[in-house]
């Protein structure tokens, strides 16, 4: 058995940003359909976690077509809108509400009643807006900017997030009554390196979408480039399989895919393999400073070549070492993903607005450049008169 599920219109961008298909063949990932589509049958709230490139938005849309409901899916980035604008985006605002606001508009929640809300990169939202979403989640109605009146909502949530929001609740990011409403139904999506059964499927899937459009046909994975292909890590996940299958089919020759003619190129050392074993975390390892310093080997990793740095930086009595150090590391990804927000806070691992306010403490932001950028799948909102 096979399933196989893809965006609308899947092949209209000739790269993917997004997980544009899952291949349910891994037998992981076979239970794992199970277990949505029973959560599908209700109307609980949905959390979906799992690593970007994942497919996250895709188990939403399964989760709304197998839910029967005849109202629209609409998707929202919540990290795709600066603080100011995501409150009139989901709940609406009244003619009048704020400066700019000439005429009433709907709000993302009415676009989508009697149909599915999906509300991804969740955690960035600001928890100002966490109290007033859990409030519309409680009263299923929501009420405008400007306004007092109600207005009745019939939606299904379904939320995502590729960060841990429980340690986001323990930093305090993340409200931790949100957390709980929101997971009622959780789902894992699991990173494409632990259902390797799934990895050639898919492969074969890019292809046949392709090929065509590139005038080739029947064109073969060799043996050497399937054991690469299944030997890889995968950290950008299904959008990076893709893109690595629609370069290899631009290059290959006669149409057979060699193993050079995948790129394949782990963003850090700890990918290159998926049995490669991962270095320890810094507290861990810091908490180990033992008397005689020991040498670093020659497969020592790159945190294990920082951690022995950080050593040396507090036996010196190095002072303002914890603000140094942050300093250092949110001038570094933000130079390394070439000064592009979204990327940086991935790459780090939080929230886009915690990453916000790290860089307009260290002077790499002013309110001037604090701009959002456009929203990642936008869906037409009526005025209202």
């Amino acid at each position: 058995m096979e399933k196989v599920l893809t965006l609308p219109d899947s092949h209209a961008a000739p790269l993917s940003i997004r997980a544009k298909a899952l291949v349910f063949h891994d037998p992981g990932s076979l239970a794992l359909l199970s277990h949505v589509e029973r959560i599908a049958r209700s109307d609980a709230t949905v959390l979906v976690i799992g690593e970007t490139g994942t497919g996250k938005e895709l188990i939403a849309r399964h989760i709304h077509t197998t839910s029967g409901r005849k109202g629209p899916f609409v998707a929202v980035n919540c990290g795709a809108f600066s603080e100011t604008l995501i409150d009139a985006e989901l709940f609406g605002h009244e003619s009048g509400a704020f400066t700019g606001a000439s005429q009433a508009r709907a709000g993302w929640f009415e676009a989508a009643n009697g149909g599915t809300l999906f509300l991804d990169e969740i955690g960035d939202l600001p928890l100002a807006l966490q109290v007033k979403l859990l409030r519309v989640l409680q009263e299923r109605q929501v009420v405008r900017l400007g306004s007092r009146r109600g207005i009745a909502l019939d939606v299904r949530l379904v939320a995502a997030t590729n960060i841990d929001l429980a340690r986001a609740v323990e930093a305090q990011h993340f409200r931790a009554d949100l957390y709980y409403r929101l997971s009622v139904a959780g789902v894992r999506l699991p990173p494409l390196r632990e259902r390797p059964a799934d990895i050639l499927p898919l492969a074969r899937h890019f292809i046949l979408g392709y090929q065509s459009r590139l005038g080739m046909d029947q064109v073969q994975l060799s043996p050497a480039s399937q054991a690469a292909l299944l030997s890889y890590s995968w950290p950008g996940n299904i959008r990076e399989l893709e893109n690595v299958i629609h370069f290899a089919l631009i290059v290959c020759r006669d149409e057979v895919i060699e193993v050079e003619d995948l790129k394949l190129v782990p963003l850090s050392r700890s990918s290159a393999s998926p049995a490669q074993p991962v270095a320890p975390s810094a507290p861990a390892a810091l908490a180990e400073v033992a008397p005689v310093e020991p040498a670093i080997d020659a497969g020592a990793t790159p945190l294990d070549s920082l951690v022995s740095a950080w050593r040396e930086l507090l036996a010196s009595g190095q002072t303002d070492l914890f603000d140094k150090t942050e300093s250092a590391l949110i001038h570094a990804a933000y130079d390394f993903c070439h000064q592009n927000q979204v990327r940086t806070a991935r790459v780090l691992g939080i929230t886009r607005n915690m990453l916000r306010t790290h860089l307009k403490r260290h002077g790499l932001l002013g309110v001037q450049d604090d701009e959002p950028i456009p929203a990642h799948e936008p869906t037409e909102i009526p005025d209202l008169a």
